[in-house]
């Protein structure tokens, strides 16, 4: 979004991300000065009247935001007819779909629910336009706040990724090491380890179709993934963290790469179809957009048993050559052209 609007001043809670936000004008809140930085349940009933209180510079004639929570509620002093253009990555799951996000089945957050519910419809009305980043989410914004919108795709490095044939070639002596050492067929699964993003099920397909697992990322859920595969006698190396480079070889070196959360995009397997894997996605969610079935990957609704071994047999027989071609439909530069022509077309 800064690159399709550079000059654009950025307002946001808190700036997250300073490295990346070098030479643009971020605007945090108060919150950014107080302990509840970074602090998104602590700080959750003060997102509203945060939004609500913004103060723009000047008089701008749009504006554009980026929505997860509660950022569509954005609201400028003395400006409150000033068109508010909503790219939405969903309604807030934890309120609107906690069957799919843990967070949601807390006490605390089903006492409170139908207040942010209400509240989150009220504020959605006030929007001029919404997009959503698939049809997945465009279907739960209908079901959730009762609105229209169209769909634009998230931007993805795919470019800079099929750049690189061999992303091997790219990596320092000690990820060299790293990706040396693994065996020569595994399952890969990257994502951040919390229970949602279900790398229990990755281990349970590799564990079905004899293959080792190498996991990607950290979190809190480690402790009990490692446990799991120990008592499954499941071969699995857990890498943590790695760079991107390193990543990007291991979604050319691993036999498959399997994702299966409910997820509202999944950026992560287009960047392993740009490399190159052959991918195994969930056929429920976005997933079933960004992942063509038996062209780009193949989509699955179980991960274990024959369902596994249906979907290996299906993803070995892809295309390795000609799956990155199936990533290029989400490049950055056809984000920005669908942007622009949304924003400045309206």
């Amino acid at each position: 979004m800064i690159e399709a609007y550079p000059g654009a001043p950025v307002h946001a809670l808190w700036n997250d991300a300073p490295e990346r936000m070098r030479g643009v004008d971020v605007r945090e809140s108060w919150m950014a000065r107080t302990p509840l930085r970074d602090r998104k349940a602590l700080a959750l009933p003060f997102f509203d009247p945060t939004w609500r209180r913004r103060t723009a510079a000047g008089a701008p004639d749009k504006v554009l935001v980026s929505s997860y929570v509660f950022a569509h509620h954005v609201r400028f002093r003395r400006l409150p007819d000033v068109p508010a253009y909503a790219y939405v990555h969903s309604p807030a799951r934890y309120i609107w779909a906690p069957e799919i996000d843990e967070r949601g089945r807390s006490p605390l957050v089903r006492a409170t629910a139908p207040y942010w519910k209400s509240l989150d419809r009220r504020r959605a009305a006030e929007v001029h336009s919404i997009a959503a980043n698939s049809a997945f989410v465009q279907q739960r914004i209908m079901d959730s706040w009762g609105r229209e919108s169209r769909v634009i795709h998230p931007p993805v490095d795919t470019a800079e990724i099929t750049a690189v044939l061999d992303w091997r070639e790219r990596l320092d002596a000690a990820d060299a090491g790293i990706l040396e050492a693994l065996p020569d067929a595994f399952v890969l699964g990257a994502s951040r380890l919390v229970p949602y993003k279900r790398l229990d099920a990755v281990l349970e397909f590799a564990a079905s179709v004899g293959l080792p697992a190498v996991i990607v990322g950290a979190g809190p859920d480690r402790a009990r993934l490692e446990a799991l595969a120990a008592d499954r006698g499941i071969l699995a190396h857990f890498l943590g963290a790695v760079s991107t480079p390193l990543l990007y070889a291991l979604y050319q070196r691993a036999t498959v790469f399997v994702f299966p959360p409910v997820e509202d995009f999944g950026i992560v397997p287009v960047e392993a179809m740009a490399a190159g894997a052959r991918v195994i996605v969930n056929a429920v969610g976005g997933t079933a957009e960004s992942v063509p079935h038996g062209i780009g990957g193949v989509q699955a609704r179980r991960f274990a048993g024959e369902d596994a071994w249906a979907a290996l047999d299906r993803a070995l027989k892809l295309n390795r050559k000609t799956v990155p071609q199936q990533a290029a439909r989400f490049a950055r530069s056809e984000f920005i052209a669908n942007l622009r022509a949304w924003v400045d077309g309206d």
